[in-house]
């Protein structure tokens, strides 16, 4: 971005989790932020408080994003928009229908048309790596399956692991951004949705964007069962209770978790580079965990290796076996390198659950071993 001032970046969705910590990533980098967000009573209470942790230098605008008009002020003096705000969760859109695609796809919408009359430098959009559903297989002899996704019938039965459709075994690849898409959920399909959208306004109207379709992104002040993180805040606060892991199908799943700041950087990254315009780039680690190895972690973090991990061998319709990125791309363009590995990011996590599970019954954070609650800021 170019500009003789500061640049003003309006987030929407930015007083939420990843939100949160990508105002600080910017305000660090001398960017002015101002966020819109509807402070949604589910998450920050019936009072709608701004949250304490977000910087007190952002400016904060309590609005929603499907408000033509509201939406219109906010972006008086804005040079670039990071587009946020949405409703989050597989399971939960397919009985919320009408609010997923009410928010997700309308509050988009509302604001591509605010922008045909506010012309600014950037456009982020943040997506998510449900669009892929399942992540890219391949089976013994080479043959890749860029569409494949396993029947109810077979989860059922216990059959965790997707066949082809010849009923081969196959095995996971890394997902690249030019695997095809194939949405399993209403979320998934209004993420896809809003990325369809902001493309074809912003090529149509000199728009410059850029799509980060994140992984799974954990870290501190997320909210319990988050569904970006796979549950990790949760299991944190249960085995911090003394409370064991449940885990679904067989634990084996593998997904990639991504620590929040360096996914706040890759925002700031693609804010800057001038080469990701017009492009759509995977966020994630680049390295694949399954949901055992991250239970383990968190339970030799904890000191609850006591605790028996439950497999519950149950599946949940909808939900993928495996998922993890590919991140060459943002590498090559972006400069995007993940810096904070996933023992190092579950240590942070953990205490930041175990200082809010005092919080909230009032009594002293008990003093821990656990180093450093800040990684980066």
């Amino acid at each position: 971005m170019h500009t003789d001032t500061s640049p003003t970046v309006l987030i929407t969705g930015g007083a939420g989790f990843i939100g949160s910590h990508l105002a600080t990533e910017l305000l660090q980098h001398g960017y002015e932020v101002r966020i819109l967000d509807n402070l949604m009573p589910q998450v920050h209470g019936s009072e709608r408080h701004r949250p304490g942790h977000l910087d007190r230098r952002a400016t904060v605008i309590v609005g929603d994003i499907r408000d033509s008009h509201q939406f219109k002020e906010a972006l008086d003096g804005v040079d670039a928009v990071i587009h946020l705000a949405a409703v989050v969760g597989d399971r939960s859109s397919m009985y919320q229908i009408e609010k997923y695609v009410s928010v997700n796809a309308s509050g988009t919408a509302v604001l591509l048309e605010a922008l045909l009359d506010h012309p600014i430098e950037r456009l982020i959009v943040a997506s998510s790596s449900t669009v892929y559903g399942e992540g890219l297989y391949c089976s013994y002899n080479g043959t890749t399956y860029p569409k494949i996704h396993r029947s109810r019938g077979e989860t059922a039965r216990g059959r965790w692991e997707p066949r082809s459709p010849e009923g081969e075994v196959v095995y996971p690849l890394p997902t690249p951004e030019t695997k095809e898409t194939s949405p399993r959920s209403v979320y998934a399909i209004s993420k896809h949705d809003q990325e369809e959208m902001c493309r074809l306004i912003g090529e149509a109207y000199g728009i410059p964007t850029t799509v980060l379709r994140l992984f799974s992104v954990y870290g501190p002040h997320q909210g319990y069962a988050n569904p970006y993180s796979g549950m990790l805040t949760e299991y944190a606060s249960r085995l911090l209770q003394g409370l064991p892991i449940r885990l679904f199908e067989d634990g084996y799943q593998q997904r990639d978790f991504v620590s929040v700041y360096d996914a706040a950087r890759a925002f700031r990254l693609a804010l800057e580079s001038q080469g990701a315009a017009g492009e759509t780039f995977n966020i994630g680690s680049g390295r694949p965990c399954t949901f055992t190895t991250a239970a383990g972690i968190l339970a030799m973090i904890t000191g609850r290796q006591d605790l028996p991990v439950e497999i519950t061998e149950i599946g949940r319709t909808g939900e993928i076996r495996h998922c993890f990125a590919e991140i060459s791309r943002a590498r090559e363009v972006l400069g995007y390198e993940p810096e904070v590995p996933l023992d190092a990011g579950l240590l942070d996590l953990v205490s930041w659950v175990e200082a809010d599970i005092a919080a909230q019954k009032k009594v002293p954070a008990p003093v821990r071993a656990l180093g450093s609650s800040r990684l980066r800021v």
